[in-house]
């Protein structure tokens, strides 16, 4: 991109991450870059969502050359068309547009740039799902207690990985057996069960877990599993390294990822004729069509059902006497 006075609004890549990403943070944001990230955090965006809105409009003005608030309409429309050309996912695109789409809507006030930005549908995928064996065997192949007991907090309660890496000592509630998730995705509360084996794995674990960082932290605030201060847990790629481990000494050969557990979790528990409504609650889905996906998965459920193929090719009699058994069941 073209460099600009001081004075310009733009969006270079030489400026400051106010959002604190990058070696550049040392220097001041311009004016169009400082009021964006006002914006974002005015509307309560987590910096995810800041860190990937402002690599979008880094983006969008590397094509362009120039400052976006002097972008036409068609250039906005050659743009998108520029990322589909050059093999960008399709959710990648929509990233992408969605973080241009709040520079012109919220920042620029530029509805009409707005509204030359669309939407593409993505592709429905069927969510990675383990069978029991296979989340079995990755289980019991964990390389450490610290790996095994946060693998079965993602098997055993659907837990997310960042939701397992931020547990404290105070989120455990034996007395009511249920695990307190704050904050979590959406910024909402809510609770999961606490079975049994994961109690007796957790208090096996606190016996072992490092207690470098206690002194300074309040007993029920301290991370049940520490990072390297206290002021951080684990982290969710130091957690991804101990599901890589495990899966590789269990054999697998299929890509897993942490939130595969979280999916095999929900696609059992459907198998197992648990009520639809608990299992969107225990996951945190506002939506129950985000639920309702695992009953795509549920291959337990879907070879029970009958095919009309079978009252074909059974012989009448016993098409009769079937027929007359389902009547009377009640």
């Amino acid at each position: 991109m073209t460099d600009k006075p001081t004075t310009s609004r733009t969006l270079s890549s030489s400026e400051a991450d106010a959002t604190g990403t990058g070696p550049s943070s040392q220097r001041p944001a311009s004016p169009l870059r400082q009021r964006m990230i006002e914006d974002m955090s005015a509307r309560n965006l987590n910096r995810h969502t800041q860190r990937s809105h402002i690599s979008s409009c880094k983006r969008f003005a590397a094509w362009l050359q120039r400052s976006p608030d002097t972008a036409t309409a068609d250039e906005v429309r050659l743009f998108q068309l520029h990322l589909i050309e050059s093999g960008s996912s399709i959710s990648n695109r929509n990233r992408i547009m969605t973080g241009v789409r709040f520079l012109f809507r919220v920042t620029l006030r530029r509805h009409d740039l707005a509204a030359e930005i669309w939407h593409l549908k993505e592709p429905v995928r069927l969510p990675p799902v383990l069978s029991p064996e296979e989340v079995r065997r990755v289980l019991t192949m964990a390389t450490s207690l610290k790996a095994r007991v946060m693998l079965t907090l993602c098997y055993g309660c659907g837990l997310r990985a960042g939701e397992v890496v931020r547990l404290t000592a105070g989120d455990i509630d034996s007395e009511q057996m249920i695990i307190r998730i704050v904050q979590s995705k959406g910024r909402k509360d809510r609770h999961v069960m606490l079975p049994d084996e994961v109690l007796e794995l957790l208090r096996e674990w606190w016996k072992e877990r490092p207690t470098d960082h206690d002194a300074a932290v309040a007993p029920r605030s301290r991370w049940l599993f520490p990072g390297r201060s206290e002021f951080r847990g684990l982290t969710t790629r130091q957690f991804n390294r101990l599901l890589k481990d495990a899966a590789q000494a269990a054999g697998l050969k299929k890509p897993i990822t942490l939130h595969t557990l979280r999916h095999s979790f929900a696609t059992h528990m459907l198998e197992r004729g648990t009520d639809f409504r608990i299992i969107q609650a225990i996951l945190g889905h506002d939506k129950p069509e985000t639920t309702a996906r695992y009953t795509r998965v549920a291959t337990g459920l879907i070879a029970k059902v009958e095919s009309p193929l079978d009252e074909l090719s059974l012989p009448p009699a016993r098409r009769r006497k079937r027929k007359a058994k389902k009547k009377t069941t009640p």
